[in-house]
């Protein structure tokens, strides 16, 4: 199975194409660029590069992974629009897979966590927040994601007998987790490799309201030209 993967959820951008058989996954071309903006600029020339690197084309794809949030508002959105415009021009399906599940896959590598512990998936979420979920060393979920307030979570969450990663690990523990804190493309491929697909498109995961609010006329409500006062 070849697939494309994009992540634009948090603080970076990336896209990868990895081919999966038999359990094992390869890695045909991948870019991964640190930002806190620009995400919509990078990411499509992101996908030029690693689609030409990967020497393929779009039709050759079998699926296209993108991560949904828990993330930035507008980082989220910009993933979610490229791969259904990605997925609807090349006729193949979408596939979400959550940022939180991205992260403790980082984990789930390699020797990162040798003692096999449950995964606290943490993302700092900012405003005194984290968004949380717990996953088996397997990537099993043992909850559902959620936002949480930090104080409750430094008092609930049972970090001392898990492995805490992402942003939100150093908020709870005071120091870094042991993996990369971000979702990559590559990964999320992989993940996405895994779901049923269910025949709908992916959708945002967001936990939260947005940060932005509309601002109110500085006039006053809008009234049709001509109409009464």
């Amino acid at each position: 199975m070849k697939i494309l993967a994009l992540d634009t959820a948090l603080d970076a951008c990336s896209a990868a194409v990895v081919e999966t058989e038999g359990g094992e996954a390869r890695i045909l071309a991948e870019r991964c660029e640190p930002m806190v903006r620009g995400h919509a600029e990078a990411l499509m020339p992101m996908v030029q590069a690693v689609m030409e690197e990967a020497g393929l084309a779009f039709a050759a794809l079998d699926r296209i992974g993108v991560t949904v949030g828990p993330g930035t508002f507008t980082g989220v959105r910009i993933g979610l629009a490229a791969a259904r415009g990605l997925a609807l021009a090349a006729d193949r399906p979408a596939v979400g897979v959550t940022s939180l599940e991205a992260i403790a896959a980082n984990a789930a590598c390699g020797d990162a966590n040798p003692q096999g512990r449950p995964i606290l998936a943490a993302i700092d979420a900012r405003r005194g927040e984290l968004y949380v979920q717990r996953f088996s060393a397997a990537l099993d979920p043992l909850d559902e994601p959620r936002a949480m307030a930090l104080e409750d979570a430094r008092e609930t969450l049972p970090f001392d007998t898990s492995l805490p990663v992402g942003t939100g690990a150093v908020l709870l523990t005071g120091e870094a987790g042991p993996v990369a804190p971000l979702p990559h493309a590559a990964l999320v491929a992989r993940r996405a490799a895994l779901k049923v697909l269910s025949g709908k498109p992916p959708a945002p995961l967001y936990l939260r309201a947005p940060d932005a609010k509309p601002q109110a006329s500085l006039f006053g409500p809008l009234r049709p030209a001509g109409g009464a006062a």
